[in-house]
Parts: C-alpha cells; sequence; structure tokens
C-alpha cells in the first residue's frame, strides 16, 4: 500500500512576469498540470519555487492561491522554513487557517541547533500548522542533520508527522531513516530530495519530492511505477534517464528547470536575482541533453497532457 503521503511529490518553480511579479495565471496553469499529470501530493514553495526571495507576503499569498487551486484534490503541503522558530510558526498558523493539509519545516538556517532546540522548534511548528508535517533534512543548506536520535523524539512529540524528505543523497542514511519508520509501524513517509527511485524504493523508501516532474511527468511516473511493482529490470533504463535528467535539474538550479519548460512550450518567466538566466551556450547544452535523455519528443507539450 501507498503511504498517505507518499509517492510523487510536486514541487512547481513560482511562474514570474517580466516585472519579476508572480504570475498567478500561470501557477494555475501549473498545478492543474501536475494534477492531471498524476503527482500524488504537491508541496509549495520549496527551494525550487524560489521561497528564499519571496517577501512574506507573497509567500502568504501565495500558499492562499495554491490552497484554493488544488481544491482537495491531492494534498497540499506549504513550506514554511524560516530561521526563527515565531517566524515559522506564524507562517504554519497561516498554512493552517487557509486549510493546507499541513507543512514543510527544515531545521532552521544558520543557528546549528543542537537536539533540543530542533525538537522544540518542529514540535511548536508541527502544533500551529494543526498536527501534519513533512521534516525536511538537509544539511548541505541548514548545516544540521536530523539524526535518527532527533527523528525518535519527533516521532514521539509528533503524533501528526507525515513523513521525512531526505536530501542526504546517502542511501546509508536514507536506508536507515526507512528501517526507523518501519520500526515504528505508522503512517510516515520515508522520500527523497532526488528522483533515485531505483535505489531508494528497493531500501523501503516511499517516493519522492520532484524537482523533474514539471519537465517529464512521463518518465517520471513510468520509473516510479516499474519501482513500487519491484520490477528493478524495467525501472533500470527508466533511472538512467532520469539520474541524466537531474543533471539538468540540478543546474544553475532551478533556472535549468524553468528553461527546460519553457522550451516545452510551458514557459513560467526568469528566476528572481541573484539567479540569473541561462547564456546562449548553457541554453544550446539543456536543448542537447533534454533531447538526448528523450524528454523533447516524449514529454507533453504546452499545459496540456
Amino acid at each position: 500500500m501507498r503511504k498517505t503521503y507518499g509517492g510523487i511529490i510536486g514541487s512547481p518553480v513560482t511562474p514570474f512576469k517580466p516585472d519579476h511579479s508572480v504570475d498567478y495565471d500561470t501557477f494555475a496553469r501549473q498545478i492543474e498540470f501536475m494534477i492531471a499529470s498524476g503527482a500524488h501530493v504537491i508541496a509549495h514553495p520549496m527551494h525550487i519555487g524560489e521561497s528564499v526571495s519571496l517577501t512574506e507576503a507573497e509567500r502568504c499569498a501565495l500558499a492562499e492561491f495554491f490552497v484554493r487551486a488544488v481544491n482537495g484534490r491531492v494534498p497540499a503541503f506549504v513550506h514554511v522554513s524560516y530561521a526563527g522558530t515565531d517566524l515559522a510558526v506564524a507562517m504554519a498558523q497561516h498554512a493552517a487557517r487557509i486549510g493546507a493539509t499541513g507543512v514543510v519545516l527544515m531545521a532552521p538556517y544558520f543557528w546549528k541547533s543542537g537536539p533540543d532546540a530542533l525538537v522544540e522548534h518542529f514540535a511548536a511548528v508541527a502544533a500551529a500548522a494543526g498536527g501534519r508535517i513533512f521534516a525536511y533534512n538537509n544539511f548541505a543548506v541548514s548545516g544540521v542533520e536530523l539524526t535518527p536520535a532527533v527523528l525518535a523524539r519527533l516521532f514521539a512529540r509528533i503524533p501528526g508527522f507525515a513523513g521525512i524528505k531526505d536530501a542526504s543523497l546517502s542511501m546509508e542514511s536514507f536506508g536507515d531513516i526507512c528501517a526507523q519508520i518501519e520500526a515504528q509501524e505508522r503512517d510516515i513517509a520515508a522520500l527523497t530530495a532526488s528522483e533515485h527511485l531505483l535505489a531508494s524504493m528497493a531500501l523501503g523508501g516511499d517516493g519522492c519530492v520532484s524537482g523533474c516532474s514539471e519537465i517529464a511527468p512521463r518518465l517520471l511516473h513510468a520509473l516510479y511505477d516499474a519501482c513500487r511493482r519491484g520490477d528493478y529490470a524495467a525501472a533500470r533504463p527508466h533511472q538512467r534517464r532520469v539520474s541524466r535528467l537531474l543533471k539538468v535539474v540540478r543546474y544553475n538550479y532551478p533556472v535549468a528547470v524553468k528553461y527546460s519548460m519553457e522550451l516545452l512550450g510551458r514557459r513560467v518567466g526568469l528566476p528572481r536575482r541573484p539567479l540569473l538566466a541561462l547564456n546562449a551556450q548553457e541554453k544550446a547544452w539543456v536543448e542537447r541533453e533534454l533531447a538526448a535523455v528523450g524528454v523533447l519528443d516524449e514529454e507533453p507539450r504546452g499545459w496540456t497532457l
């Protein structure tokens, strides 16, 4: 059985108009596209959505629009990470008021918080959100690891713990997380922050938070479905293509994602500074890679599947 919040978690980019304001008409198309293409859950605005370049007012307005657009068709999680607990609590309270399913939360940036502070931070935000929370483990950004000991305390403290997004890129660490969740015998999703599903789902993972889902939903779902069936021979060629696509996705993240979408007729505008648009040489490389992976021939053009 798929976990309640497992599967392919769509993570849309934030579209901008030429004046750098949020393009809500395009964002509505993105949500429809993700749901139609089979996203099991959607989370926004994650870092791929340039959350750290949005004002607090924009994050709140986007969250409200996001929850209305989803309209209960799939679970909708709002990313509320901040360096300060009270700031994240305020965002979580807002997410609860507007009817979000739950929130996504990373360890506080910069502070290098100890175990007690981490547990209190996550518990306070979970309470403000009404209980459901995805913990986002990303040492590279936060400088703090959600260790097995911290996770055990979070599982005990937060009854509505929905899942963990693990960005460690370590199958050893992720395998330990899966084993820890299995011992809980609870409906907690173990998700990777990348689409290396052949390895992670064989270890007991439940899916991923995807940066590819707006570019190549057909390829991604073919990989996920094969892994879920345990048909790893069928999954292997899909994984190789996805792994090559991930090199594009991560290039000047998320700038190459936005340009890839433009090549597929799903224009979402340029990123905000300090991110800069790709130059001509970079654009040519992205187009060659998408063609080599088969994305330009096999994936939908425009917003209609």
